[in-house]
């Protein structure tokens, strides 16, 4: 039977249900994300919005409580998901380097392979450059990830806690994930507060009474406030990155170098091309049938054998007598020449006899 893409990629992803879901190599992480969302909101449930919901008996609005929590956390797992468990914007590898790119120098019978190149985007000029491990010349504001080890198309960055390159095909999401935590993280803070001021105001004002009556409202509250720091400080930065139509990458890379931004469309327009464009499909269709690559072109094999060139003689016996592939061909030229002059040399004798 055979084997399905996902079971012989290259790349360092996890595959889950027959190559539906794609994780990084860090997917456990996930268990600890999750974890660090779900507990924090049983405690909220079953340790103060058990009891706010006595406090507001009148239109069920207690019950309202709890059941906002508990929807609005489905709602982040699942942004979660669709965030950690999906193509990024992986671009396909290839099987051997470009054959176009390929060129010879006559100086040096060695072909040469250039390292990046000038491609158009939008109208302006832009650089690429060659990925040695996929074999092709990334797109823009594509880089290879060395923890996936692939090529993400608008590749923002990996996020350890999701366990997965963020990129072209799943910011948006990640946006949402991070900016709805924001929210749930202010919602179970507000409510442990109103909470503790209830029981303030049973406890005639005195602060610690009320924290030795509710301590899971103090724990939640403090855990709620250090994690805004890192979800609303994360939230804040990834809203000007929008803004500039900037990657994490680029900002990071390219800050010190005040290098005038190409891709910016103005405010409005760059969140518009993040929130509001179809999501581009993937190209990978990892549960089709794996096809074996084609054979080599003749001047992406060329490039092989002319860098191993000094290795056995019986490869460089190949080398030469294989013209189609490209060898040394200096080495050839000058064989095949002594060869002919041979002949001649034989051919004049047998008339002279």
């Amino acid at each position: 039977m055979a084997k399905k893409v996902y079971e012989v990629w290259k790349g360092r992803n996890k595959f889950f249900l027959g190559g539906r879901f794609i994780f990084g190599p860090d997917a456990k992480s996930l268990l600890a994300t999750f974890s660090l969302i779900v507990i924090p909101v049983i405690v909220f449930c079953v340790f103060v919005g058990r009891h706010l919901r006595h406090e507001f008996p009148s239109y069920n609005a207690g019950y309202a409580i709890i059941v906002a929590a508990i929807l609005f956390t489905i709602y982040v797992l699942v942004l979660l998901l669709l965030t950690s468990a999906r193509d990024p914007g992986i671009v396909p590898r290839n099987s051997h380097p470009p054959e176009e790119e390929f060129s010879h120098d006559r100086q040096t019978p060695m072909l040469q392979f250039p390292r990046t190149k000038e491609v158009m985007y939008r109208g302006i000029t832009v650089r690429v450059k060659y990925c040695d491990t996929c074999m092709l010349y990334r797109p823009p504001r594509c880089s290879h990830c060395s923890i996936c080890n692939n090529c993400v198309e608008r590749f923002d960055h990996h996020c350890p806690w999701v366990g997965q390159c963020i990129g072209l095909r799943n910011y948006r999401f990640f946006f949402m994930f991070v900016s709805s935590s924001t929210i749930l993280c202010i919602y179970i803070f507000s409510m442990s507060a109103l909470y503790m001021k209830i029981l303030m105001t049973d406890n005639e004002g005195t602060v610690w009474k009320a924290m030795k009556e509710s301590p899971a409202s103090v724990v939640l509250m403090a855990y709620c406030f250090i994690s805004l720091w890192f979800v609303g400080g994360l939230t804040g930065f990834h809203l000007y990155l929008i803004a500039s139509n900037q990657t994490t990458y680029e900002n990071f890379r390219y800050r010190a170098d005040s290098r005038y931004n190409v891709y910016s469309r103005g405010c409005i327009t760059n969140f518009f091309e993040v929130f509001c464009t179809k999501i581009k499909p993937s190209q990978n269709k990892f549960r089709d049938p794996f096809q074996e690559p084609q054979q080599r072109p003749p001047l992406a094999a060329a490039r092989e054998s002319a860098a191993n060139d000094a290795g056995p003689d019986d490869r460089r016996v190949k080398v030469e007598d294989d013209l189609d592939i490209g060898g040394d061909l200096l080495k050839i030229s000058q064989r095949h020449n002594i060869e002919g002059i041979e002949s001649d040399i034989r051919s004049r004798g047998n008339d002279e006899d």
